[in-house]
This record gives structure tokens, C-alpha cells and sequence, in this order.
């Protein structure tokens, strides 16, 4: 008669835990640091504001629910930092998201530092912060939330300004959030 040999239950759960730890540093999550001023919008524009055409915004995109602008002239710029591209986002006609994209390293510290002088600096603590092929940064206000993801092998960095209130109308609808 055969008899298995005697294996330790132990011995697979430990494999799995060591193997989710060798697996959770490959990217970087950061966790939402409160936002000090909730601007309730983007540059100006308040949140749920009618969007449509005019000498400042031009529609690129149009899926029914959803329509997308980009500004008519001028390069796009966050702050006095130049981006590669600035797309404004309406859900049912009503602002809700601004998606910013950006190349390089110095392009990408530039714009953390603004973005931290707008709302609020990021938990440095050591222990909090990971290396890691992709970087998470993210900011939580009452009515706006601000989300960065940075490719550090790519030196690519995209930028969700997005409604609370709104988002989830958006994320129902085709809207492209990856690169």
C-alpha cells in the first residue's frame, strides 16, 4: 500500500504569502492623502458646469453620453508645467473629468510638486512609499478627487481631475483611462 507523504498545511500557505509579498512591490500604491482645497472643479471651471464649444474648447469626441474637448489653441500646460495633451470630459453634458498626459522625468517632478502645492503634500514616511515600475499618487477632497499614475520605465505620467459626484457616470460609458 502507498502512503502519501506527510505535507505541512502550513508549508502552502506560507508559499503563498511569501509569494503575495514578492508580488505587491512591483507597483506602487499610494493611499489618498486628504486634500487641503477641494477647488469643487478644474481650473476655474466648477464641476457639473454646462460644457459645450466655443473659442476656447474645441469637441474632439462625441459618444452620446459622454464628450470629450481639447482646448483650441496653445499648448496644454498644468500650471507653467507643458503637457502632452489636456482632455476635458462631460457625462450627460455636465463637466466631470480632466485626463492630463505627460512624457519625462522632469516633466513628471514638476508636476508633483505643483500638484502637492495645490493640495496638500504626500506621506513620505518611510515605509509608505515603494519602488516600483509604476507610481500611484493620489488626492481626496470632498467633491474632487486627483489620481497620478507614473510608468517609470516609460518616463510616462496620466492624470485623472475627476468629479466625485460624476465619475461613476463616466466609468459606466467607453471612456479610455489607460495609455
Amino acid at each position: 500500500m502507498l502512503r502519501r507523504p506527510h505535507t505541512d498545511p502550513w508549508i502552502g500557505r506560507t508559499f503563498l504569502i511569501c509569494l503575495l509579498f514578492l508580488i505587491i512591490p512591483q507597483g506602487t500604491v499610494a493611499f489618498a492623502v486628504p486634500m487641503q482645497n477641494d477647488p469643487n472643479g478644474f481650473e476655474g471651471i466648477p464641476w457639473g458646469a454646462i460644457f459645450s464649444e466655443t473659442d476656447t474648447f474645441i469637441k474632439v469626441e462625441d459618444t452620446g453620453r459622454s464628450q470629450t474637448y481639447e482646448l483650441k489653441t496653445g499648448a496644454p500646460s498644468l500650471g507653467t508645467v507643458k503637457v502632452d495633451s489636456m482632455r476635458f470630459v462631460t457625462s450627460e453634458g455636465k463637466f466631470a473629468r480632466v485626463t492630463v498626459r505627460y512624457q519625462g522625468k522632469a516633466t513628471h517632478d514638476q508636476i508633483l510638486a505643483y500638484l502637492q502645492s495645490l493640495y496638500g503634500s504626500l506621506d513620505r514616511t518611510p515605509g509608505q512609499i515603494a519602488g516600483g515600475p509604476v507610481k500611484f499618487f493620489s488626492w481626496s477632497g470632498f467633491e474632487t478627487d486627483v489620481n497620478l499614475r507614473y510608468e517609470t520605465g516609460t518616463d510616462r505620467g496620466i492624470i485623472f481631475f475627476e468629479s466625485q459626484e460624476l465619475r461613476r457616470k463616466i466609468t459606466e460609458g467607453n471612456s479610455a483611462t489607460v495609455f
